[in-house]
């Protein structure tokens, strides 16, 4: 008992020995030694925000569309500014004046974008030289801490619309997110913006202990707390820069898009709306905001409207194809059926206009020669499957075949601002001729037979209508990333989807063969290329406020075809005289690599046509 006694007096001895030791020590560097105070009062800590080199992006044969160049910013504490600093020294480091110095630091502090003790860029995009001259001086400048960033750039001109392009966050990011902070960049449209998140990587940051000088003194802990900048994914698009810069170069003095897809993929080969921009007059920079100004108030040619995808227009006779396809598989009509021409199509003291061609004996002819009469005849019967008197039945069939074929709905791409285009259906026209003494027939309706009237679409469906033809019966979704270059990334499942239409694969053949003869010696005849057998399709759509407008779409070759493409130019008359060849240019282009010599006159024709 009293062995367990001393050995309990022991070890509470030699506790209350370490006690004291640690208290005594405590006071000997918080009361006695005044180092650590003073070290304290010399110093503060701050967190250095590292930013991530944004993912590049590359063509489909990895050529590449953006990279980064670097920027330098001051960043200004407002709390930590010195009175006593020397303004004049500090502008004429900069180059700025006094003025741009007392505004760039008067902020709204009673807003939430902007708080005393929280950094924000005093000014950015400085130049290098001017950068490297005020960093020797910066230990005078309090408050003011230097950061380098990131800004893309562009090798080529090439793309605008589709890669975007980038701007600051605005204050609904900032209070939506916390990935971003005041003065961080973002993508605002195209590329740039729908794969952000992958784009953009991870900050890293670096805590530091700073004299009041603003001078580094040392890590915190050693740097145990720092981490380092994870850079984007380097993303490759679908695009072929080749093909995308040859047709920019074609729609030079015109307004119009065009689209090319790889059929057995979905894959875009080229996305163009013209006129379009170079996109590195819109890249971060002293000029970019009278660039920008430039663009956005050319009210006439409107260069920010992508063509391609945000404007809907009539598809004109491309859309005879289609209804050809439909009405076959409802059993309305059949390919050999005989329609009388003679210039015009008749319905009671009306007539419609038509053109000179040989009798119309069968589809095939019929498209061969585009005829209006029996693309009326056809839709007609198709509307009137259960009589005159009840067309909602037959147009309710009618939208939902083109609801399969991915017309008046958005198809997917990944690339914001989609439109959807326009199907009338029922409720539409009754709604539009709300008569109580009549109501619409399909003699009303009749125009949408050849693509005219309410029917509108974008580009995108032009081109995967194309598609659709070229595999008989199906198409997926079209897109424009493939992956990343380190394989890491996958692009969605909807992208690897086969999307059936629900057309019997019989259907086609005498489809494509009259698309066939469109081409070889039909309306089409200029887009024809020696040695590539090309089936398409032209289509004059109908503009009330001036010149027609120039469609034509086609697939090439004709087995195991290769590329699908649109080509819709606005006031060009026409479908065989302006889009036809600018398609049989680009599909050779696409096929061989270059333009045969028997294609120059055509070439030369179309790089000199100018319709603006």
């Amino acid at each position: 008992m009293a062995k367990s006694i001393e050995r309990h007096t022991i070890i509470l001895s030699f506790c209350l020995l370490c006690f004291s030791s640690l208290i005594i020590k405590a006071a000997q560097l918080q009361i006695f030694d005044k180092t650590y105070a003073e070290r304290a009062e010399r110093t503060t800590l701050d967190k250095i925000t590292l930013y991530p080199s944004r993912g590049l992006i590359f063509d489909r044969n990895e050529k590449l569309l953006v990279f980064n160049n670097p920027i330098y910013e001051l960043k200004a504490i407002y709390s930590q500014i010195s009175e006593e600093i020397d303004t004049q020294l500090f502008c004429t480091l900069l180059e700025i004046d006094t003025e741009t110095f007392k505004k760039n630091l008067d902020k709204n502090w009673k807003s939430n974008r902007f708080s005393k003790s929280t950094p924000f860029v005093f000014l950015s995009k400085i130049d290098p030289e001017i950068f490297s001259r005020f960093q020797e001086y910066l230990h005078e400048f309090q408050g003011f801490y230097p950061s380098i960033r990131n800004i893309r750039s562009y090798p080529h001109s090439s793309a605008g619309h589709v890669l975007g392009y980038m701007g600051e966050v605005d204050q609904q990011i900032l209070d939506d997110s916390t990935n971003y902070h005041l003065g961080d960049y973002i993508g605002k449209t195209g590329l740039e913006k729908t794969y952000e998140n992958l784009l953009r990587g991870e900050k890293g940051h670096r805590f530091v202990l700073k004299d009041n000088f603003g001078r580094e003194v040392a890590s915190l802990d050693k740097g145990k707390l720092d981490s380092f900048p994870t850079s984007g994914s380097d993303l490759i698009s679908t695009l072929d820069l080749d093909l995308q810069t040859y047709g920019e170069e074609l729609m030079q003095g015109k307004r119009g898009s065009i689209i090319a897809i790889e059929p057995s993929t979905g894959e875009i080969l080229c996305m163009i709306s013209s006129p379009n921009y170079d996109p590195n007059d819109l890249k971060l920079g002293s000029q970019r905001g009278e660039a920008f100004k430039t663009l956005y108030q050319d009210s006439i040619n409107k260069p920010f409207l992508d063509r391609s995808i945000n404007a809907k227009y009539p598809p004109g006779s491309i859309f005879k194809p289609i209804l050809s396809l439909i009405a076959f598989q409802e059993g309305v009509t059949h390919p050999n059926k005989y329609v009388k021409c003679n210039g015009y199509y008749q319905y009671k003291t009306f007539k419609y206009k038509c053109h000179e061609h040989s009798p119309t004996g069968n589809v095939k002819i019929a498209l061969q020669h585009s005829c209006n009469s029996y693309f009326f005849s056809m839709v007609r019967d198709l509307i009137e499957i259960e009589g005159f008197d009840s067309p909602e039945i037959g147009l309710t069939k009618l939208d939902n075949y083109l609801d399969k074929f991915g017309l008046g709905r958005r198809l997917g791409l990944d690339h914001f601002n989609e439109t959807k285009g326009f199907v009338p259906t029922p409720a539409f026209y009754n709604k539009l001729y709300d008569d109580p003494y009549s109501r619409w027939k399909s003699t009303y309706i009749m125009s949408i037979g050849i693509g005219q009237g309410e029917l509108e679409l974008t580009t995108l469906q032009m081109a995967n209508l194309a598609a659709i033809l070229a595999n008989k019966g199906h198409y997926y979704t079209p897109h424009l990333i493939k992956g990343s270059a380190d394989l890491s990334m996958r692009i969605h499942p909807k992208y690897k989807r086969k999307n059936s239409v629900g057309i019997d694969i019989k259907h086609f053949d005498p489809v494509l063969e009259g698309m066939r003869r469109a081409v070889q010696y039909g309306t089409g005849f200029k887009a024809n290329v020696p040695g590539i057998e090309i089936l398409g399709k032209t289509g004059t759509s109908q503009n009330p406020f001036g010149e027609d407008h120039s469609v034509f779409f086609a697939f090439a070759p004709a087995e195991n075809p290769k590329i699908a493409i649109a080509v819709y130019v606005e006031n060009a008359g026409f479908g065989g005289d302006i889009a036809a060849p600018i398609a049989g240019l680009m599909i050779e282009k696409y096929i061989k690599g270059s333009v045969s010599p028997f294609m120059k006159n055509t070439e030369a024709f179309i790089l000199a046509k100018n319709l603006l």
